[in-house]
């Protein structure tokens, strides 16, 4: 239900947008619907905020029979409304880069209508209009097949869709305003732990637990703060219960103390829960009062009474938040009053960011366990104290491996598969765990995947929102900041004129969902490699991602996936499967094709090229129905390679083309300059021609075109691509219209480095003044480059201004 709430709140949210735009809202009122823009959007809002609100009290509306179907229909009948303006937008464009008037209001359609009938012998023009979404389904990326609107169809089908959509607001609108004011949302329940060992024996991770023990009984400061952070099942509480116990630890530290923090990160409680793990002095035996209190100055000076010449050893298992740094410091107060160097807390999280808080010290980072290590916890969890089975090594231990292989090292998933595997001592039983993953899909709150949805759910929406798209990248993908959050804004989830607001992935990094690491590229302008910041996932985490966006989303990545599990809800699709050909493969995608909307989808992402036709046949012949793209990942390997109806996909926003190295004559389709709504165009790992469309210019949404300098520096006419953020290379052309330097000079938007080449063609100082390179604040390299074939005419044709 929650995600039908947050898909509901978004796609009105897009549509809003659309509506907010001053074009779209001055034709949408000249239809005269009985609504303006504005009351429609009045509605919207209205509808929008109850959606929001009953995201944070799901609890109330989980079980609304009403809202369960009322939900899905509102949010089909916002993609329909958000798909017509869309394409009313892109003819609007499309009029003013072609002086046409498909999408005029109704007064400047009339009076266009006029002058045409007046200056042509036929009055059948009305007839040529045709909408997009009913061209053919023709494999054509060469421009010959034209776009165009249909007015009529666009009102009609308006109408109905709008009349539909404010029904359902309203309908959605009365369920969702009896829900209680006062309802709460459900606090995260933790299970109490304490120090006392249940796993005997500590498997693998010998070397970290030694040099920790060394650590924490070598310190020299008063008090030391040490994180052991890692997330949920991967054995953090576990690890610090052998240290707690182990005997080098009791025989250093005279106080240990050990307390369940959870979720409930309370000073004045855990001050008391504390408290009372410390032996009472003399005085306050005495007394009988000292725990009683509820006063926050007492109990610390208590504590510092108790400590004061005494080495502790403070374990705070299981920390989920910490309301700030003052918060830490009150709770960590009275313990910096002792007089004995030395003493320890250690502190367990799921969470990067509270490690990040409270140490004093490097956290320790738990990850899976060792091959060797993990497979021999794995045979524990399965048989326990019992004997293996007489034939275990010939019939199941090859099965056994299989299974942990896909486990990653995680104790708590090999615990979750260990009480499936040991209910069936049966081969059939076994091989069914591994090839349907069945641990994925057990609920009892400790499984592995229970366990991590816990913290998913601990999440503000919109990271969970921003999560659940993650698992459609392929495990172990390496996310770029520019990659994901063009993603994000392309599917409508992030306003892009806000989107370097928040760090997402570094929010997503600090609550554990993902890990931060250095990865390398190759430069071709410096000839060396350089490094960059970017993201992977834990692979139990990708499998998480997958399952909380499954009514939205489908990674297909193995052969034998099964279409009839497929939630018909999806619109996000990817693919990253074997080069092989598999006959069940081709039955389970033409099942798929029946079965989801893929005239619909969203999301298409391909993520290599298969050199097997039948494979590459396949998947295009499945996606040949595709219409409401918004991204699109392709590898292809021939113009023939281009999906059908490509020249169609006019409400692209971002669009990644590769191709192999062999294919250096391709060309890309002429069709590319007509994706006016494209804001991101990835052409990194394109290998054929370098030349573009003739009127690439007309992407004038276009902010990030990834591309060779090569590439770059063939585009016309880049002026009017205002909103270009890099431009790698800028040749100025003698007598080439489209390619004087004056283009440069409206794009203030500018970053990174730009090489400008064939400055000696330029002739006067007026016209290097209109590059306006002194307004381009945010460059950081700027190379000017005369040619040889001429000295240039004014020593002062380029200043340099601070």
């Amino acid at each position: 239900m929650a995600a039908a709430l947050g898909a509901a709140a978004t796609l009105l949210g897009k549509v809003f947008t659309m509506l907010s735009a001053a074009p779209v809202a001055a034709y949408v009122d000249s239809l005269e619907l009985g609504h303006n823009s504005e009351q429609i959007k009045a509605k919207l809002a209205h509808t929008r905020g109850l959606l929001h609100n009953a995201q944070a009290q799901v609890s109330h509306v989980v079980d609304n029979p009403g809202l369960q179907e009322l939900l899905p229909a509102l949010s089909r009948n916002a993609d329909q409304a958000e798909d017509l303006l869309d394409e009313l937008h892109y003819f609007q464009i499309h009029d003013r880069l072609h002086a046409t008037n498909y999408a005029a209001t109704q007064a400047n359609f009339l009076r266009h209508a006029r002058n045409a009938l007046r200056h042509t012998a036929t009055s059948s023009w009305a007839a040529c209009f045709s909408c997009s979404s009913a061209q053919d389904d023709s494999d054509s990326t060469s421009g010959d097949d034209e776009l165009r609107f249909h007015r009529v169809i666009f009102s009609r089908k308006f109408k109905s869709v709008l009349q539909d959509m404010q029904t359902h607001c309203d309908s959605v609108s009365d369920l969702l305003g009896n829900i209680p004011s006062n309802s709460m949302p459900v606090a995260v329940h933790r299970p109490q732990i304490g120090s006392t060992i249940i796993q005997d024996t500590l498997y693998g991770r010998r070397h970290t637990f030694e040099e920790t023990v060394n650590r924490i009984i070598s310190c020299k400061h008063p008090v030391s703060v040490l994180p052991i952070v890692g997330p949920g099942g991967i054995g953090k509480t576990t690890f610090v219960q052998h240290l707690y116990n182990d005997a080098r630890t009791k025989n250093h530290f005279d106080v240990p103390v050990w307390v369940c923090v959870s979720t409930d990160f309370d000073v004045l409680k855990l001050t008391r829960e504390i408290l009372a793990c410390i032996p009472a002095t003399e005085e306050e035996k005495n007394s009988g009062v000292a725990n009683e209190t509820t006063n926050l100055d007492q109990l610390q000076k208590s504590i510092a009474q108790r400590i004061k010449s005494k080495r502790f050893l403070i374990v705070l298992d299981d920390i989920w938040k910490c309301d700030g740094e003052d918060q830490w410091k009150t709770l960590l107060a009275p313990f910096t009053k002792g007089e004995t160097e030395g003493s320890m807390v250690l502190v367990t999280t799921r969470f990067p960011k509270v490690a990040g808080m409270v140490k004093t010290v490097d956290p320790l980072e738990l990850r899976g366990l060792e091959s060797n290590d993990f497979f021999t916890f794995f045979e524990a969890c399965i048989f326990g104290q019992d004997n293996k089975p007489e034939h275990y090594e010939y019939e199941f231990a090859g099965i056994a491996r299989k299974i942990a292989n896909k486990l990653k090292g995680s104790p708590l998933a090999a615990k979750t598969v260990g009480r499936l595997l040991h209910k069936h001592l049966s081969q059939e039983h076994w091989n069914g765990v591994l090839e349907k993953h069945q641990w994925l899909k057990q609920q009892e709150n400790d499984d592995i995947m229970q366990s991590l949805k816990i913290s998913y759910d601990y999440l503000p929406f919109d990271l969970k929102k921003r999560f659940s798209y993650c698992g459609l990248f392929p495990e172990d993908h390496e996310f770029t900041p520019s990659e994901i959050n063009h993603f994000w804004v392309a599917i409508g989830i992030i306003d892009y004129n806000h989107h370097a607001d928040r760090n997402y992935l570094d929010e997503l990094v600090d609550n554990g969902f993902l890990m931060k690491k250095k990865g390398y590229y190759w430069d071709d302008r410096y000839q060396q490699q350089k490094e960059f910041d970017c993201y992977v996932m834990h692979d139990l985490m990708h499998e998480l991602s997958k399952s909380v966006s499954a009514q939205e989303c489908l990674n297909i990545s193995d052969l034998d996936f099964r279409a009839d599990a497929i939630p018909q809800s999806v619109r996000h699709l990817s693919i990253n499967i074997e080069d092989r050909y598999k006959a069940n493969f081709e039955e389970e995608m033409c099942k798929l094709r029946e079965r989801i909307d893929i005239a619909n989808l969203r999301t298409l992402m391909i993520f290599r090229g298969y050199e097997e036709e039948r494979i590459a046949k396949i998947l295009k012949d499945s996606f040949k129905e595709i219409n409401s793209l918004r991204v699109l990942f392709i590898v292809v390997k021939s113009a023939q390679s281009f999906p059908y109806r490509f020249s169609k996909l006019i409400h692209l926003q971002y669009l990644k083309i590769s191709s192999s190295y062999s294919e250096d004559e391709m060309s890309l389709p002429s069709t590319l300059s007509r994706f006016y709504h494209l804001k991101f165009l990835d052409l990194d790992d394109w290998y054929g021609s370098s030349d573009l469309p003739k009127d690439f210019s007309h992407l004038e949404n276009l902010h990030d075109f990834r591309a060779a300098s090569k590439v770059h520096s063939n585009i016309r006419n880049v002026g009017k691509m205002k909103h270009l953020l890099e431009l790698k290379e800028f040749h100025v052309r003698k007598g080439n219209m489209g390619f004087q330097l004056r283009e440069l000079g409206s794009l203030t938007e500018l970053e990174g480095g730009l090489i400008i080449r064939g400055l000696e063609h330029v002739a006067t100082k007026e016209e290097a003044t209109a590059a306006k390179l002194e307004l381009k604040r945010n460059l950081k390299e700027l190379e000017l480059l005369w040619g040889r074939d001429g000295p240039t005419t004014d020593a002062d044709i380029l200043v340099c201004k601070s």
